[in-house]
């Protein structure tokens, strides 16, 4: 379950536990700061990690432990990687209904949450924090925390799986998560229209006081992309009506629709060279303008808009991360760091929320000696 890694610097006692029990021992049986790993694809999201002598790895941490497909709900370890998970649910019909870009390279569950990652489909069916319904968390002390159960409900009491959703490793490691499914549709379509990013914050508004319900509104490319699901038989009827309320949108074939939504991940995930992303919320009728002066202003690059969930990633300027924050608190939304190049030392946070003072006592609460997820947050705590 332990193997040393040795770099130039230090050596890094590196623990990959297999079920929850090993897993609380690792915590239990150590002191000193803990770094938790998995699999890599958010490494330098947020603030930088402070380097831990002792790695908890959970890559190892995988594999299904109930799938109930009348229930439709799955409970996986948290190391799954959820395009592995998805492969093994559409044999039943079934997927978790989340398309952030990392799970073409692998994210798992736990990592999912941590970061509070989520994709286009976001607007339907919303991040993991609506699609997991329980949880199994192992505190900094080694004491193992359920939150949540099979049954798809709402939660009373102190739901500990919002609560790390979104904290990237430092106030518990996720073990275990029950997962609301969805069945996989029948037929899916993509209507793309050439415009302006603010003529699509128009016609994105016109979308959604319409009843034809998108599964994904999403500006890139200086187009609009509209996908949506359904049955093979009323799929043509809603594309053609969706048409004629977007005047000039056309449907996209399938192959460049899916090479569409590729190019989407891509600018999603990979910044320019020498650029930084950023990851924005915003009110989504403030979005479309906060970006054109992030464009004008800061000189940013390939935006790539959620109009309708007021979700944006921005490729920034090393040297403009700072005014980039500050331009987003300025507007009421919140900005977070999502790739940095090697070296860069730029902040992972903008302005302190007004809400700091509750994040800083679920952290002492939780992880009263600070042993987890060191940095992430920094200069916040």
């Amino acid at each position: 379950m332990s193997a040393p890694e040795t770099d130039a610097h230090h050596t890094t006692t590196v623990r990959r536990p297999t079920d929850v029990t090993e897993a609380s021992a690792v915590l239990a049986d150590s002191t000193g700061p803990v770094q938790i790993r998995g699999a890599g694809t958010a490494g330098d999201w947020a603030g930088q990690a402070t380097p831990a002598e002792q790695v908890l790895d959970t890559t190892s941490l995988t594999g299904v432990l109930a799938h109930n497909p009348s229930d439709m709900t799955v409970s996986v370890r948290a190391g799954t990687p959820l395009r592995e998970l998805n492969t093994l649910l559409a044999e039943h019909g079934q997927r978790v209904a989340l398309d952030a870009a990392r799970v073409a390279d692998g994210a798992s569950v736990g990592g999912l949450i941590a970061t509070a990652d989520a994709g286009p489909s976001a607007l339907t069916y919303g991040s993991l924090r609506d699609l997991v319904i329980g949880a199994t968390l192992v505190l900094a002390d080694g004491t193992v925390a359920h939150s949540g159960g099979h049954v798809i409900k709402n939660v009373a009491g102190y739901d500990l799986t919002k609560l790390v959703h979104g904290s990237h490793g430092a106030l518990a490691l996720v073990a275990e998560a029950v997962l609301r499914l969805h069945p996989l549709p029948e037929a899916t379509a993509t209507v793309r229209l050439a415009c302006s990013l603010t003529e699509a914050a128009q016609r994105t508004a016109t979308l959604l006081a319409s009843p034809l319900e998108p599964v994904a509104v999403e500006w890139f490319g200086d187009e609009l992309f509209v996908r949506v699901e359904g049955t093979s038989a009323a799929l043509d009827r809603r594309v053609g009506r969706l048409v004629e309320l977007l005047d000039g949108a056309v449907r996209s074939p399938e192959a460049d629709a899916d090479d569409a939504w590729d190019e989407h991940a891509r600018l999603v995930g990979q910044p320019p060279t020498g650029a930084a992303i950023l990851r924005i919320g915003a009110r989504p009728s403030r979005l479309a303008p906060l970006l054109v002066e992030l464009v004008d202003t800061l000189a940013a690059r390939a935006p790539v808009a959620g109009l309708a969930t007021g979700i944006a990633t921005v490729a920034v300027p090393v040297d403009a991360v700072p005014d980039a924050h500050r331009l987003v608190h300025r507007v009421g939304g919140t900005s977070t760091l999502r790739r940095r190049p090697s070296g860069s030392t730029v902040p992972g946070w903008g302005v302190e929320p007004s809400a700091i003072g509750v994040l800083r006592a679920v952290k002492t609460e939780l992880d009263p000696d600070g042993r987890l997820g060191a940095g992430r947050f920094a200069p916040w705590m």
